[in-house]
């Protein structure tokens, strides 16, 4: 379903979890699910992902993950705020030791000279805290961007679990 480097980053990030006993959950809002989906993909992964939230309208990241309706309004739901506050109340709604979260603008619709379509917010948190990352992919695809998108909270979720997590 997902292609071999995406399926290889997922096996790479529940072996990391697996042997460090941490588990996983996943607020998506542009990537509708995908991360989730990788990662529960492989067989075994129960252990691993405690579960994931599609928080795509912004009525679900406030009930769903518990983002102030307020951080929406004043940055809007596509922004470094709202990525982190997904990612805690991900983590803390959840249960889970690391919670990744994705907020952007896949398009092909919907951007605008602020926010362009290709513009991804992630956070990750975790007991240590929570990390942010911005990349703009750029006027690519719907599916290439959220590809992408889900390259990239793979990655944060392996830096995660192996305590090597930072901004960037």
């Amino acid at each position: 379903m997902f292609d071999p480097a995406i399926t290889a980053l997922t096996i790479e990030v529940l072996a990391l979890c697996r042997e460090r006993k941490l588990t996983v959950a996943t607020v998506e809002s542009c990537t509708g699910g995908l991360v989730a989906g990788a990662l529960t993909t492989i067989p075994g992964s129960s252990d691993v992902v405690n579960g994931g939230l599609v928080t795509y309208s912004n009525a679900a990241k406030t009930a769903l993950a518990g983002v102030d309706a307020g951080l929406i309004e004043a940055h809007g739901a596509v922004s470094e705020p709202v990525a982190r506050a997904m990612a805690e109340g991900g983590r803390t709604r959840l249960a889970a030791d690391i919670a990744v979260a994705i907020t952007g603008v896949a398009g092909p619709g919907g951007g605008s000279e602020a926010k362009p379509v290709g513009l991804v917010h992630f956070g990750c948190a975790t007991a240590a805290g929570t990390v942010h990352r911005q990349k703009r992919f750029g006027a690519l695809s719907r599916d290439e961007i959220r590809r992408l998108s889900v390259v990239e909270a793979l990655d944060l979720l392996k830096h995660a679990a192996i305590g090597n997590q930072s901004d960037a």
